[in-house]
């Protein structure tokens, strides 16, 4: 935080004012660890986290793509106000900038800002996707103190980058990067070549364990955004063999873009576990300061798993458990991820709650439970009473999704209930479709033919709550 500004704050925040680290996964989808049904994957320090605290098994990002997931998330905005839609390049309406992507405006309350102005020292270390550096959406204008790591996701396909940001400065860390996509290649396919000097998680986890210990005598909010196990695939080579070589009977040629890779489903699988590495040492460093357990810790991902593309391959690991569909659709396994939150002593230890929420929430609920004052006008509700006290929360402002790409979708959340179409932006927009949840989870009986209301009621939602939106435009269909 910047001098004057702490001194401002510092009296008002006492002694043990809680620390918030906030980890997001990116692309993981909601049965890749093994708290959420993985039997492949090992992920121990993710597994530990849920039986340290609680699982959130009814969780939805706010969007099924990257960038608008992160903007319902930092600014609690649902995707009918949040005014990042889509997984648009900054360089479509800003040309001078050449990476990052759309950003969000000076305007916007963010939740590392709230944070700040009470005296946390922030950082975002990861991936930010809401604005190139020096336009309005730089996350040192967004909040952060401190950030470090990929401005823009489309650079973050490489885990080898010439270069990561520390604030508004490069730092080169691959004199010889290696970029995110080739050419499929013939004859024999090796890892070895698709290996860089540098390996960029490695130097965000090392900067995230440094915060923690430079920040262990006063409150912080440090969210983690990694970018495992987004494609491409390559991962460094020491852990592969964690993983049996049979697994692979054929290579990844990279016909499918991203880079080829000799044992795809062992490499995916190794992102997945290089991850929970991160958690262990994210957890281990909390603990070594002293403040593990007055420090809340959520996990969660930005939106389900990736599709079969990269060499991924998300029916061998049942990557969405039994839910209907993948990222950039708003059917189940697009949306819900895998969420844990941990806090001794407030949040119960080993169990699960299935009160339906979706990132917006985050906003009011983090600030519920740092008791700080959440601004008024976001869309989610506060979580925190269902998560400390098994207390039932009454949903006083809608969940749904307003998303332009893949075809254009629209979702509402009713109750127990899922309305939903897509297709939108196509010569043959698909029918309504109504899902009841929580019978029937993996979206596989339409019953929408018995219940036109809940049809007529999502229409009624989405027309009054999706303001227009010109970037990023989506026509809500009547009834």
């Amino acid at each position: 935080m910047r001098p004057i500004l702490a001194a401002l704050f510092a009296c008002s925040l006492p002694a043990s004012a809680l620390n918030v680290v906030f980890i997001l996964a990116d692309d993981l989808g909601y049965g890749e660890v093994g708290c959420f049904g993985q039997q492949k994957i090992h992920t121990p320090n993710i597994d530990r986290l849920a039986k340290e605290g609680t699982k959130l098994t009814q969780h939805y990002s706010g969007a099924p793509v990257c960038a608008p997931a992160r903007c319902t998330l930092m600014t609690g905005k649902h995707l009918g106000h949040a005014e990042i839609r889509g997984n648009q390049q900054a360089s479509v309406s800003f040309p001078q900038f050449k990476e990052g992507q759309h950003p969000i405006s000076a305007g916007i309350a963010t939740l590392p800002a709230a944070f700040q102005k009470a005296g946390y020292t922030t950082a975002a270390i990861g991936k930010w996707g809401l604005g190139p550096v020096g336009s309005t959406g730089d996350p040192n204008k967004k909040g952060f103190d401190l950030f470090f790591g990929y401005n823009c996701q489309a650079v973050a396909h490489s885990y080898y980058p010439r270069f990561l940001w520390r604030n508004d400065q490069q730092v080169e860390i691959n004199p010889t990067p290696i970029p995110g996509h080739a050419k499929p290649v013939e004859g024999e396919v090796k890892a070895e070549p698709w290996i860089g000097k540098t390996y960029a998680p490695d130097l965000m986890v090392k900067e995230a364990q440094e915060f923690i210990a430079s920040n262990k005598s006063k409150p912080f909010f440090l969210y983690l955004a990694f970018i495992e196990p987004h494609v491409a695939i390559h991962p460094p080579l020491d852990h592969l063999d964690e993983y049996p070589k049979d697994w692979d009977a054929k290579p990844y040629r990279g016909e499918g873009g991203y880079l080829p890779n000799p044992r795809p489903r062992a490499a995916y699988a190794t992102m997945i576990s290089d991850l929970d590495r991160h958690v262990g040492a994210v957890r281990e460093a909390l603990e070594k300061a002293g403040i593990l357990d007055e420090t809340l810790i959520v996990f969660t991902s930005d939106n389900g798993a990736t599709h079969d593309a990269g060499g991924v391959d998300t029916e061998f690991f049942k990557s969405v458990g039994e839910l209907n569909g993948r990222k950039g659709s708003v059917y189940e396994g697009g949306l819900r991820v895998p969420t844990i939150v941990r806090l001794p002593g407030k949040v119960k230890a080993g169990a699960e709650n299935t009160t339906p929420g979706f990132f917006p929430d985050w906003f009011p609920t983090l600030c519920a439970a740092a008791d700080l004052k959440a601004p008024d006008g976001l869309d989610g509700i506060n979580l925190w009473p269902a998560l400390t006290s098994d207390a039932k929360v009454e949903r006083t402002k809608p969940m749904l999704w307003v998303f332009p790409e893949y075809g254009g979708q629209v979702a509402v959340r009713l109750g127990d209930f899922k309305v939903l179409r897509r297709n939108l932006d196509t010569k043959k927009p698909g029918p309504w479709q109504v899902f009841d949840i929580a019978k029937d989870p993996n979206e596989t009986t339409d019953l929408s033919a018995g219940h036109p209301e809940l049809i007529t009621q999502a229409v009624e939602v989405l027309k009054r709550e999706a303001s227009p939106n010109e970037i990023f435009p989506v026509k809500i269909p009547d009834a």
